[in-house]
């Protein structure tokens, strides 16, 4: 049975939905692959509509999902490795908590080098077509540190702006905090819509991927600025650092993609055709 509570206007759910033969289901857990779901499904339709086999989203994601999961955990423990140095035995409890979104982006991004080598296609068209799913599930996954009462920001003080969603009441301080975690999905929910408009206007491959790297990254720098939960490097807030990194090399690619082979304004439609060619050589 849901268990909430509602304090002052705002409104805070327990974080186990249920239990299943005594173990508890979390919230979280329950987004996180309602995300996946439909980020799948959005991905699948988007590849057929480019002619591609939807089977073949099925399968990097098979490889792209674990990917992801080791590559979120990892970046978790090296950004926090002065506790997990001298607690060795925590960092294979995943269970426990402890992962970054830019650690399962960069699983991402290496499985897809992968995959397209071994499949022979075009690594732009597959991050295009994976991108508005991926943003999709970030703006949903974050309403899982929502039920976890996690990813939130600074304390709120003014009484007039301690209701939810502008604030949330966090138990453990028993304070109203910034909720950091709605605005960055609002966030990217705006992204996920842009995209969905762009990838039909696109004029190169890979357009669509670099903007979300820009357009994520822009919103995280501002965002995470607020949080009080960061990954520290020295002084440095890690993923305000990688996010200028990414949002400058975004702006590289997409630049030089557009200038280069400039006489070649189909590249989009030479994708399609090469890969309708080798679908019929596979049959």
């Amino acid at each position: 049975m849901l268990n909430y509570a509602v304090r002052k206007g705002g409104i805070n759910v327990d974080p186990v939905a249920f239990h299943i033969l005594g173990k508890p289901v979390y919230w979280y857990g329950i987004i996180i692959a309602l995300g996946v779901l439909i980020g799948i499904y959005l991905a699948m339709r988007h590849a057929n509509k480019l002619g591609y086999d939807q089977e073949m989203i099925i399968d990097f994601c098979l490889l792209a999902i674990p990917l992801a999961v080791i590559g979120a955990r990892i970046y978790y423990v090296v950004f926090s490795w002065e506790y997990y140095s001298k607690n060795p035995g925590d960092i294979i409890k995943i269970w426990e908590g402890g992962l970054a979104i830019y650690g399962a982006v960069i699983g991402g991004i290496v499985s897809a080098v992968i995959f397209a080598r071994r499949r022979k296609i075009d690594f732009w068209e597959l991050c295009d077509i994976v991108s508005p799913s991926l943003i999709l599930g970030q703006a949903l996954g974050r309403w899982g540190n929502f039920f976890n009462q996690e990813a939130y920001g600074y304390a709120v003080t003014n009484r007039a702006w301690q209701w939810f969603p502008a604030a949330v009441y966090i138990d453990a301080n028993a304070q109203w905090h910034m909720a950091t975690f709605f605005y960055e999905s609002m966030w990217n929910f705006i992204v996920f819509f842009f995209l969905l408009f762009y990838k039909k206007r696109r004029k190169k491959t890979g357009e669509v991927f670099l903007l979300y790297l820009i357009l994520y990254g822009v919103g995280r720098v501002v965002i995470e600025g607020l949080r009080t939960d960061s990954l520290y490097l020295g002084p440095i807030r890690v993923s305000q650092l990688l996010s200028g990194l990414l949002i400058l090399v975004g702006i590289v690619l997409f630049i030089v993609r557009r200038k280069r082979d400039m006489g070649n304004d189909n590249e989009v439609e030479d994708s399609k055709v090469n890969q309708e060619k080798l679908g019929e050589e596979e049959d």
